[in-house]
């Protein structure tokens, strides 16, 4: 297998899901900034453009994280980063569902639009004059989830997963393209300092 990887935070957060299951996957870096990923040969293995993307074999390539890291769970179980049971997996999928789609698309729609629009305005369609309420939207959000965690060690209980991963990796990326989070947000400020002990934090950075 071989990682198709970048800067950026999806990138990140396959290889800390890789860091923590152990594995030693062969890395190919992709150059973003000079556009490598929206032109062949990148498009002819992912015609998305986007990273990552994890080359099984020859011709046969995954894209998207989630579709990625189901995927290496489902070779590799132990550490369960999804679930070991049917009812663990839901409620990981649930979550990093509820994560995705209400705090991290938002997040990186609102960076593309804004501070990012140099880079994207010719690579996408970009809507510049909604930058500030998708921020908003992901600042709401976490609001919501900062309520939701309290008294947990993780976002699904006392389980290390997928969704931490994935809301670390953006909030890490938020906090250096003008989307900190908000002081307010005590239990998700602390939770982020406890997913910053982690190895796979070193590891994939």
């Amino acid at each position: 297998m071989k990682l198709f990887e970048s800067i950026g935070p999806n990138p990140r957060v396959v290889k800390m899901f890789i860091a923590e299951k152990g594995l030693n996957i062969t890395r190919h870096q992709v150059d973003l900034l000079a556009g490598e990923n929206r032109k062949a040969p990148y498009t002819e293995l992912n015609p998305t453009g986007t990273t990552p993307a994890l080359e099984i074999e020859e011709g046969v390539v995954l894209a998207e994280i989630t579709a990625i890291c189901e995927y290496l769970e489902d070779l590799h179980p132990t550490p369960a980063l999804i679930g070991e049971t049917p009812m663990q997996r839901a409620e990981t999928r649930m979550w990093v569902r509820r994560i995705d789609l209400n705090i991290l698309e938002p997040m990186a729609s609102g960076f593309r639009y804004a501070e990012g629009l140099q880079m994207f305005k010719d690579r996408m369609r970009t809507i510049p004059h909604a930058a500030d309420d998708l921020k908003n939207l992901a600042r709401e959000k976490l609001a919501w989830l900062n309520e939701k965690i309290e008294g947990r060690d993780f976002i699904v209980g006392d389980r290390f997963t997928l969704a931490d991963i994935m809301l670390f990796a953006f909030l890490e990326f938020g906090a250096q393209v003008g989307q900190p989070l908000a002081p307010a947000n005590k239990n998700i400020a602390a939770w982020m300092e406890r997913v910053k002990t982690r190895p796979s934090v070193a590891a994939s950075a």
